[in-house]
């Protein structure tokens, strides 16, 4: 009679199949941080905060304050040319992706638009909460007083004393407003 050993149930010392290696414990990927909450201020004017988002006026319209809170979402995105005109959510926006993304934010949009296209967009002339100043080539938004743009014409670093990222570029709340010679003025229905 031939007797076979059974089966171990546990693995004999040394026979790890790992080769012995102790594998480490993945790193976790960070949290990003939390969009900036949405702030309110007295009055009829946005007002820029320290981190560089926006404040929006108690007295504005919702769509005005929730196109002011979308834009705030974006605030830290990189530039990229053609960014949001695929989708509202991107990896980075260009001028025109970020007025789409802050007016859709409000209620005020479907699908993005790209410069040219807010040329037609909206009524004629300037808005009372909010205004489109665009031309083939650019897009920037008046939101409630303060300017949403990619661009930081105007904008000089005696103005970045109080507001760090207002010389950055990609989408940004600018301390500054800027010649809007050359540009369509747009606004939505009734803002």
């Amino acid at each position: 009679m031939l007797v076979l050993p059974a089966a171990a149930s546990a693995q004999a010392p040394g026979t790890d199949k790992s080769g012995g290696a102790a594998y480490a414990e993945p790193t976790p990927t960070p949290t990003p941080p939390p969009p900036p909450a949405d702030i309110t201020v007295p009055g009829a004017v946005a007002q820029i905060l320290p981190d560089g988002s926006a404040a929006a006026p108690a007295a504005a319209p919702p769509q005005v304050q929730q196109a002011i809170f979308a834009a705030n979402k974006i605030q830290a995105m990189p530039y990229v040319y053609g960014g949001g005109h695929g989708d509202f959510e991107d990896d980075g926006y260009d001028c025109s992706g970020t007025v789409s993304y802050a007016l859709h934010g409000g209620g005020l949009l479907d699908s993005p638009l790209d410069s040219g296209s807010f040329m037609s967009w909206g009524e004629r002339g300037k808005g009372l909460w909010i205004t489109v100043y665009t031309n083939p080539g650019h897009a920037y938004a008046v939101i409630a007083g303060l300017r949403l743009d990619t661009s930081a014409a105007s904008v000089t670093k005696s103005n970045t004393r109080k507001f760090k990222k207002a010389l950055e570029r990609g989408p940004r709340w600018r301390p500054t407003e800027r010649s809007s010679r050359g540009f369509k003025a747009r606004h939505p229905l009734g803002l």
